[in-house]
């Protein structure tokens, strides 16, 4: 019960910050956004990399991710939006979401499945449902979608569900789940969604008090970095 209750009011606090928007003169690190302490380089030499930490279990994200289309959408040139997938609620199916994730970009069906999961998730009477969505309360585990569930639901996309399954098994999968894991503590994120610029600042739904304006946010720091590597 008080699981459900602080579920819907975070939802309900989330959905009435849009009146509270923050002016980007006011973004302070430390306050709105943080500094992650020995930032690595990216894989994208010259261009600025945001993350968005998420999981497809979380139904914070979920209702967050109109947002991240709208802020993929806007994002300048040079920079490149990446997803890392959390894993710490394996009684909300967490880790075979993340091993989902990893998978499905293995095989090239991340993008083009990409809502459609999140959608399975969290309507009502979808096949990945791991919620009772009637009382907003998490399902028993042992009612949780498998891994075999959703190597039938991506096989909408091509994907054979023994392939699915044999991919999301495999050592290259395994190895993306370990470094997820390692880069989300890297980073110093325990909450999702959060959003990482480049890997040198972190912010989220709750420092930035709301979706657009951790959205408004992104694009301040993206704008932050892509000035810093223009003036090298």
């Amino acid at each position: 019960m008080l699981r459900r209750i602080a579920l819907f009011l975070s939802l309900a606090a989330l959905a009435g910050t849009a009146c509270a928007q923050v002016p980007l003169q006011r973004w302070v690190e430390g306050v709105q956004y943080y500094a992650i302490p020995n930032p690595q380089p990216n894989n994208h030499p010259g261009k600025v990399v945001v993350t968005e930490v998420f999981s497809y279990g979380c139904p914070v994200c979920n209702h967050f991710e109109p947002y991240v289309d709208k802020l993929r959408a806007a994002l300048p040139k040079g920079t490149v939006f990446d997803y890392v997938p959390a894993s710490w609620h394996a009684n909300e199916d967490w880790p075979v979401f993340q091993r989902a994730y990893f998978t499905a970009k293995a095989l090239g069906v991340d993008a083009k499945s990409h809502d459609a999961v999140f959608k399975s998730i969290w309507t009502p009477g979808g096949a990945l449902n791991t919620y009772d969505l009637a009382i907003g309360t998490p399902k028993p585990e042992a009612q949780l979608p498998t891994l075999d569930d959703v190597a039938k639901f991506y096989a909408q996309y091509g994907v054979k569900p023994a392939d699915f399954v044999a991919t999301a098994n495999s050592f290259a999968v395994k190895m993306d789940m370990k470094r997820a894991d390692q880069q989300i503590i890297m980073w110093g994120v325990t909450g999702t969604p959060a959003i990482v610029v480049d890997g040198k600042w972190r912010a989220d739904s709750v420092s930035a008090k709301g979706f657009q304006n951790l959205m408004d946010l992104t694009l301040f720091l993206v704008n932050k970095e892509l000035a810093a590597k223009q003036a090298k």
